[in-house]
């Protein structure tokens, strides 16, 4: 017996657009992409991708940051065409496994330094918040913008002089400068691709548009109480309401030179196959992590995509085009998001421009 609903598994769906509140500020390269005027940095920095979660945010909207996508009978939630057939939509071991789509994807654009933080890794989930997922997340730079006249950076990893108890110290005083000074700065341009597992402190800095695919939950510890541009953050946001004790427990405090640093998270991206008319990179895939995955697709002409038995995301970063799909044939153009549900076997993207395909994958 068939639902209503299973029609829509069978075609690309593509999203409405996602802005979802953060505690800095940002979002105009988010604009550019989409090129949306005008382009405006505000509190609404990250568009978030095929999620069927909700952001984590103090008096904001119950369901900010779930997708909608578009279809002929209206605009309908992702989550409720997911749950309507779990198997048809995710995949049959997706469905088993988690009855959840078990990946976030967002585009982030920051023009300000995101507070420094840390977010679970599965054991530490699993124990504090009962979650299948922690939140392990890679980064993709597609973009930077100088910002006050300083380069785009990321922090990352704990180093050689840094221990617990003077990281402690540096929070419980809130020395912001001492705990910047615990991680490794490191200079980005675009095409720079970064693993950052649970449990290792990082933060973006100010002027870095990226691609981050992650474990689906909003975790995020945090441990400066006020945003490089002034806003106070309650504890709520600090500590996810386990206490600042239980927070710093979250944070793994091995330590790293700079080489072992980049050797440990910096990615990078590998040809899978070309031909004249595309090439397919692999950027993170299961010798990186079991959680998610991402391929990058430069098009000029035509690819054909065989599906794997699960749901994969296109996002489409640059160019235009057709995508054929059971027959029929569908528009893609720069800024749209498209879900292709398990139930697609096969789809063939043909540029009219050439494009650049983001293709985002669930745990293996």
């Amino acid at each position: 017996m068939t639902n209503d609903l299973d029609k829509y598994a069978h075609i690309p769906l593509k999203q409405l657009s996602n802005r979802v509140w953060r505690t800095y500020e940002g979002g105009a390269l988010i604009d550019n992409w989409k090129n949306t005027i005008p382009e405006v940095d505000g509190s609404m920095p990250e568009e978030w991708i095929m999620s069927t979660i909700t952001a984590r945010g103090i008096g904001r909207p119950i369901d900010e940051g779930l997708s909608i996508v578009i279809t002929e009978n209206g605009n309908l939630p992702l989550k409720e065409l997911i749950d309507s057939n779990l198997e048809l939509y995710l995949g049959s071991s997706l469905a088993q496994k988690y009855g959840t789509t078990g990946v976030l994807i967002k585009m982030l654009d920051s023009v300000e330094r995101l507070t420094l933080q840390v977010h679970p890794d599965k054991k530490y989930a699993k124990t504090i918040f009962n979650s299948e997922f922690g939140k392990t997340e890679s980064w993709y730079v597609l973009n930077t913008r100088e910002v006050d006249g300083e380069k785009s950076v990321v922090y990352m990893g704990f180093k050689k002089h840094v221990t617990k108890e003077k990281w402690k110290a540096f929070f419980e005083d809130q020395n912001i400068e001492g705990m910047l000074d615990c991680l490794h700065k490191i200079e980005v341009n675009p095409g720079d691709a970064f693993m950052i597992y649970g449990g290792i402190p990082h933060a973006i800095g100010a002027g870095c548009f990226l691609m981050e695919v992650q474990e689906p939950t909003d975790y995020t510890m945090r441990v400066e109480k006020t945003t490089p541009k002034g806003m106070k953050i309650g504890p709520a946001l600090i500590h996810q309401g386990v206490g600042e004790e239980k927070m710093l427990e979250c944070f793994h405090y091995d330590t790293y030179t700079l080489d072992e640093a980049l050797n440990s998270w910096r990615v990078k991206p590998e040809v899978l196959e070309s031909s004249s008319e595309f090439t397919l990179k692999t950027l993170f895939n299961e010798s990186h992590t079991n959680c998610f995955g991402l391929n990058e697709l430069i098009l000029n002409g035509n690819y054909k995509i065989k599906g794997n038995g699960s749901f994969y995301a296109a996002v489409i970063y640059s160019g235009d085009g057709l995508m054929t799909c059971n027959g029929k044939e569908y528009q893609y153009t720069q800024g749209d998001e498209i879900f292709i549900s398990a139930a697609i076997t096969e789809i063939t993207f043909s540029s009219n421009n050439p494009s650049k395909i983001l293709l985002c994958y669930p745990p293996n």
